[in-house]
């Protein structure tokens, strides 16, 4: 038998590293393409924040050079940071992008709603985002939760089946290989889409910063009046102030994550620029809604319980 001579070097290169933050782009805009091909209404939900930001983004550049084929989508509290609104307003202007806005207010305002005596706003959300969903008549809902920040969203698949009354059942959830997604659903029904399921907080800032994403100041280090309650430094506003006994101070703080300002604290940071956030992060053991969200300390399945009922 002849040995054969084998060549000295490999017939073919070997394929190239693919970068963590490519990859995970490269599946959010499969996702994104995926559904507006599938779907027929589907919708963006946009706070300003940035996770949402980060979806816009996506979005962007999954249709460039077309337009985005869908519309944001906001649940405004009322109980909104004025720099995030003011953000949210400005992106949606710039990329001619258009928003609907459901109000809480409007709806405490009518009776559909009443306050809660603890004055927090984020339970309040569910009617109306579910409201704006049939109104609308939109099937799917993109939004920005990640499986990382909480052991609720851990649970959820990436296409989250929605019955008629908005509710998720986590044993109706449908198995994802190879990243086949199944979007089948009945009328009445729609799909909760989440793009970015399979990023963390630190790959959502190492993205913002490699694509050089604009977001609200509140993220980044600054000065502001602030007090302390259950180990959070909340900020006064139109949500109420401090109680008896807590008293205002100026510290220099940050805010990891944005939403009802009743609930969402502030963390003590010197991260005044996006190099500082990446080294906060890495070192944090926290996730940002356990380190900063009251509304997540009410129970050990309040998301769950939320979720269930038709939130986010």
């Amino acid at each position: 038998m002849t040995a054969i001579d084998l060549p000295a070097e490999p017939l073919t290169d070997a394929p190239p590293q693919v970068d963590n933050l490519d990859a995970l782009e490269s599946e959010a805009i499969h996702i994104f393409r995926e559904v507006a091909g599938e779907f027929d209404r589907p919708v963006i939900l946009f706070s300003g924040g940035k996770d949402s930001t980060v979806l816009v983004h996506l979005a962007l550049k999954a249709f460039r050079p077309a337009p985005v084929p869908f519309p944001l989508l906001h649940v405004d509290t009322g109980h909104n940071f004025p720099e995030v609104l003011a953000f949210r307003d400005e992106i949606a202007a710039r990329h001619d992008l258009r928003l609907v806005v459901a109000s809480v207010q409007d709806y405490i305002d009518d009776g559909r709603l009443e306050e809660r005596a603890d004055g927090t706003r984020n339970p309040l959300q569910t009617t109306p985002l579910l409201d704006a969903i049939g109104d609308n008549r939109f099937d799917a809902v993109f939004g920005g939760g990640r499986r990382d920040e909480e052991r609720a969203r851990a649970k959820e698949r990436i296409f989250s089946l929605r019955n008629a009354f908005g509710q998720w059942d986590p044993r109706r959830q449908r198995p994802e290989l190879w990243n086949l997604y199944n979007g089948r659903h009945r009328p009445g029904e729609h799909v909760r889409v989440f793009p970015l399921s399979n990023w963390t907080e630190l790959d959502i800032w190492r993205y913002i910063q490699r694509e050089k994403i604009e977001l609200p100041d509140i993220y980044y280090a600054h000065r502001r009046e602030v007090y302390q309650r259950d180990g959070m430094w909340l900020t006064s506003g139109p949500w109420g102030g401090p109680r008896d006994g807590e008293v205002p101070s100026l510290k220099t703080v940050r805010y990891r994550t944005v939403g009802d300002g009743s609930c969402t604290g502030a963390v003590e940071s010197e991260a005044y620029t996006v190099d500082d956030v990446i080294a906060e992060v890495a070192a944090s053991r926290l996730t940002e809604r356990g380190a900063t969200r009251a509304d997540d300390r009410i129970s050990e399945a309040a998301m769950e319980d939320r979720k269930r009922e038709g939130y986010f």
